[in-house]
């Protein structure tokens, strides 16, 4: 595929690693450099890359010449991803997306900006996806469903018709939600959870009986606000 856009790629995590190849082998981007926060440098390179600060990547990358994607995972419940999303974007670099070709989209779903999408993910009609989101790969999203900003999937997720998923979520391996629910922000949905009732936002939900516990989900990830 013909590089027609430069990337730097923001973390040094295996995400990022991952990020790397989807970008280098499957998409218009060319990365060119990793950026970590510099009191988080602990090597020079990356996959034959340079790592540079992130507090001075403007000078050496001008904005309006590169790209930037913030490949990390759901730290700090999605917040340490958010922050450098946001503080990239307040650098006036225009952020970057990927959506496999192997995703099943649907033509008017709506997909935000600075979004990850991998392959077999299949996204319904009259979904809406917000920005800084990450669906890992085989996941199902229902139609008329609103995933919004900030929420990162892990895999094989279904999210069936009319849900609404609130922002900074993260929902594990194999979680299903039924139909018309909705769940808060800040919300941890674990692996094979079922999620058969609308839960509040910064709740912890548990196993395939769907054992709620509520207000504990910031707290869990460290999150102060």
């Amino acid at each position: 595929m013909e590089k027609t856009r430069k990337l730097v790629i923001v973390g040094d995590s295996a995400f990022a690693e991952v990020a790397y190849e989807y970008f280098t082998y499957d998409s218009e981007y060319e990365v060119v450099a990793f950026s970590v926060e510099k009191e988080y440098i602990i090597k020079e390179s990356m996959l034959g890359l340079p790592i540079v600060p992130f507090e001075e990547l403007e000078r050496d990358y001008p904005p309006e010449n590169y790209f930037v994607f913030v490949a990390i995972v759901y730290t700090q419940l999605n917040r340490l991803r958010t922050r450098l999303y946001k503080a990239a974007k307040e650098k006036g670099f225009a952020m970057a997306s990927y959506i496999s070709p192997h995703a099943f989209v649907w033509r008017n779903c709506k997909i935000g900006e600075h979004c990850f999408i991998f392959e077999n993910n299949v996204i319904q009609p009259f979904v809406t996806i917000g920005d800084n989101v990450v669906l890992w790969s085989g996941n199902h999203i229902g139609h008329h469903s609103v995933i919004r900003e900030n929420c990162f999937f892990s895999s094989h997720v279904v999210v069936s018709g009319f849900v609404n998923v609130g922002k900074n979520c993260f929902l594990g391996v194999n979680a299903t939600i039924a139909n018309n629910m909705s769940i808060g922000d800040d919300c941890l949905i674990g692996a094979n959870a079922l999620v058969a009732k609308s839960i509040e936002s910064n709740s912890i939900v548990r196993g395939k009986y769907g054992e709620i516990t509520p207000q504990v989900a910031l707290r869990m990830y460290g999150v102060k606000e």
